[in-house]
């Protein structure tokens, strides 16, 4: 049989014959070929079309160039593939006599709807802020503040809240802290900005090691500052701090230790002490960002780096995972020899946060509302992630799902080379979602797995069934 086309006569019971021919390789052939099959009504929908892997055989192509043809396909809607019922022509109205005559001008590329369902990481489960828990904390705080909370303040932030942050971290993350190691900021932004200046000129210097998988926003705020990044390998223990003994000139390294951001798992207890003990060695500073401590579901919790080493660590923290993003409130336990610089770069007062939301999450704390609070967010993400690994078994048991014994989102594995096309089929399914490759550090020299990200804390409890549903036909197939 030529390698330039195909019949699918004895597969789908009809008289049909694909050529493959034209510019941009087989793939792209492949998928004009089918996509002019279905418009001009020679594939008929609810066709099912062979497995990949025989097509393949029969054209003589690799097996990842017809599965990536029909991810493509699926993405743009005109097939569908579905665990247990295979690749078939998706349901449509059959077109008119006048389109299933080839066209001489290419039509226009279809375009996703807006997306139905949010599975993006990194925001909580915004109808769960208490509201009425915060109602109450702030009125009681405002009655009881005293008229100086109101004038100029203090950069360094109201005492109420670095008291209860005090006692707060060192019970819930074994942060060794006083109220005047604490300087409140606005979230973990505003802290890199403090610590690094925007445009340079901050107390802190590069080159500063950070993980090879983290957000590019932060990466960002850190280039404008003139910090040049260095990634760090990462495995199952964690990020590879061993690595930053062959990196002589590397100042600090900034890790998410309870938690890594964001193929998950903690940072091993040995490389915990490696890289205090580099610290030490060096003259080294290691920045902390607990960006999810409280959430953990399936393991004991883990503590923060900093109680290993006061003196060597840069602890941050925030509200915009246990509360929301909009309470811009955030936290940096410093070193002392850090504090004053700190307070110097904070400097004018636009930068400071509201001292009625500083009292407020104050009252919160000392009051005990604010662990209830995580406590029953703990229960309902943990249920949420519960729901979403039963879904994955159930109906993509070749799919794996990474780093769920904490947090608010998991790491979906994909087989190699299908992440762009699945997230395109997300894409179709009405689902907000990101890759796992829009995480890498460009300079990462690790292999790159293909994987998702996927947020289970955002979807309002009545939709989030139904986008576990519009992601699981997203997936792509077992081979």
């Amino acid at each position: 049989m030529p390698e330039s086309w195909v019949n699918l006569a004895e597969r789908i019971g009809s008289d049909l014959h694909l050529e493959l021919s034209g510019a941009g390789g087989r793939r792209a052939a492949l998928i004009r070929a089918l996509r002019d099959a279905v418009r001009e009504g020679r594939l008929a929908p609810g066709t099912r079309l062979p497995p990949y892997r025989s097509l393949a055989a029969d054209l003589g192509v690799a097996r990842n160039t017809v599965a990536d043809a029909y991810a493509e396909l699926v993405a743009e809607g005109w097939l569908t593939a579905r665990q247990g019922s295979g690749t078939r022509v998706a349901d449509r109205a059959a077109p008119p006599a006048s389109a299933r005559r080839p066209k001489r001008a290419p039509s226009r590329p279809a375009t996703p709807a807006p997306p139905a369902y949010d599975l993006r990481q990194g925001q909580p489960d915004a109808a769960s802020f208490p509201r009425t828990a915060w109602l109450a904390a702030a009125r009681r705080a405002l009655n009881s503040a005293p008229n100086e909370a109101f004038g100029p303040g203090d950069p360094q932030g109201r005492i109420e809240l670095r008291r209860a942050l005090a006692g707060y971290l060192g019970r819930a993350r074994g942060v060794r802290t006083d109220p005047e190691r604490i300087v409140v900021c606005s979230g973990f932004a505003h802290a890199l900005r403090l610590l690094f200046g925007s445009g340079g000129g901050g107390m802190l210097r590069g080159p500063l090691a950070v993980e090879s998988y983290g957000l590019g926003f932060h990466r960002s705020i850190l280039r404008t500052a003139g910090v040049r990044t260095v990634p760090l390998a990462l495995d199952e223990m964690g990020a590879r701090v061993e690595e930053l003994t062959d990196s002589q000139r590397v100042r600090g390294v900034l890790l998410t230790p309870a938690h890594q951001f964001p193929t998950g798992g903690p940072l091993h207890p040995a490389r915990r002490a490696a890289v205090i003990d580099w610290a030490r060695t060096r003259g080294g500073l290691v920045l902390e960002d607990d960006y999810d401590g409280e959430f953990r579901y399936d393991r004991e919790p883990v503590g923060a780096v900093q109680g290993l080493d006061p003196e060597r660590v840069v602890y941050m923290g925030s509200v915009s995972k246990s509360l929301s993003p909009g309470v811009r409130l955030g936290w940096l336990v410093l070193p002392e020899h850090l504090i004053d610089d700190v307070l110097a770069a904070k400097g004018e007062r636009e930068a400071w946060a509201s001292v009625v939301d500083q009292l407020t999450l104050a009252d919160l704390i000392e009051t005990g509302h604010y662990d209830r609070h995580i406590r029953r967010m703990r229960q309902r993400y943990r249920h949420r992630r519960d729901l979403l690994v039963a879904a994955l078994a159930a109906h993509a048991p070749h799919i794996s799902p990474t780093g769920v014994a904490a947090g608010l989102h998991a790491v979906l594995r994909l087989p190699p080379g299908t992440e762009q096309s699945t997230a395109k089929a997300a894409a179709w399914q009405g689902l907000a979602l990101e890759g796992l490759a829009g995480f890498r550090h460009p300079e990462a020299t690790m292999p790159a797995p293909d994987g998702l990200v996927v947020g289970y804390s955002t979807p309002p409890e009545h939709a989030y069934g139904a986008a576990l549903e519009a992601l699981c036909r997203a997936l792509p197939p077992a081979e």
